[in-house]
């Protein structure tokens, strides 16, 4: 089942001369891991918002074509309701915090409360949350007292509280450091198992080949590819789109190392292993 369909779609900012979003067609499936990678200005978020409506509802500009979330048109829909689809988590997670709230359970039930749900169903929610992206022992906490990994968990939790069955995230851990960029993974992934289909436009391409399921590669506003991990970062034009492949990768090609029966290079610390002791024998 598709949970995404994408259409012909174009956008252009107001007031621009060249498209941000230049005809791109493609199906997400349900349950599915997407990456997105390019250059900078390559469309990445821009691509991220239109999948939530605020391309073209918010930002305005030129549009065309068609796309399709959970069976929802966004176009013919207002963000308010294409919210109800889709949740998003954006580069920065101070710009998620309400401000108003004293700690981080007050945070995480502030849409829920909005939402006029039941106390116990409120409650119940915050409590999966919490034990899901694993910031229990924090929700006491002021938000603004957490570390940069801890307050993207709880963003990405008070987004996950109110149920959405697709979940958009524009470069989450752009600016946290390795420790704080494995914390948000994981729990990403978590999520994945859980049925939820993940859309993650993300510059750590080592990350990208560990947990994707398929990758789709943008170039000034157009679709290039979208194959998996191994097929992407194989492609001997990757670097003329702004991307460099992950270092296991390059290190493989650099000795002439592919994966068995395959024209693949290994993108995983585990497969370049693999890989690397087959060619030593």
């Amino acid at each position: 089942m598709n949970k995404i369909i994408v259409e012909g779609l174009k956008y252009k900012y107001p007031l621009s001369d060249t498209l941000a979003l230049n005809d791109l067609s493609f199906q997400v499936h349900e349950g599915e891991f997407i990456g997105i990678i390019g250059k900078n200005s390559a469309g990445k978020s821009t691509l991220c918002q239109a999948l939530v409506g605020l391309v073209p509802h918010f930002y305005k500009g030129a549009y065309g074509g068609k796309v399709v979330v959970d069976g929802l048109e966004v176009k013919s829909h207002s963000i308010a309701d294409v919210s109800l689809k889709v949740g998003m988590v954006f580069q920065n997670p101070f710009t998620q915090v309400t401000g108003s709230k004293m700690t981080v359970y007050e945070e995480i039930a502030f849409g829920l409360e909005n939402s006029g749900l039941p106390r116990s169903e409120i409650i119940e929610r915050i409590d999966y949350v919490l034990n899901l992206l694993k910031i229990e022992q924090v929700k006491d906490q002021n938000p603004f007292d957490l570390s940069g990994g801890q307050m993207q968990r709880m963003a990405i939790a008070s987004i996950i509280a109110m149920k959405p069955d697709i979940l958009v995230l524009d470069e989450p851990t752009s600016q946290l450091d390795p420790a704080g960029s494995e914390e948000v993974f994981t729990a990403i992934q978590n999520l994945s198992k859980q049925g939820i289909t993940v859309i993650l436009a993300e510059h750590k391409m080592e990350k990208v080949a560990q947990y994707c399921d398929r990758v789709l590669l943008l170039h000034d506003g157009k679709m290039v590819d979208l194959d998996s991990p191994e097929k992407i970062f194989s492609r001997q034009d990757l670097e003329e789109h702004g991307v460099v492949a992950p270092v296991y990768a390059r290190v493989c090609k650099a000795l002439g190392v592919k994966k068995a029966a395959s024209d693949c290079y290994p993108v995983t610390l585990e497969d370049a292993e693999k890989a690397l002791r087959g060619r030593l024998g």
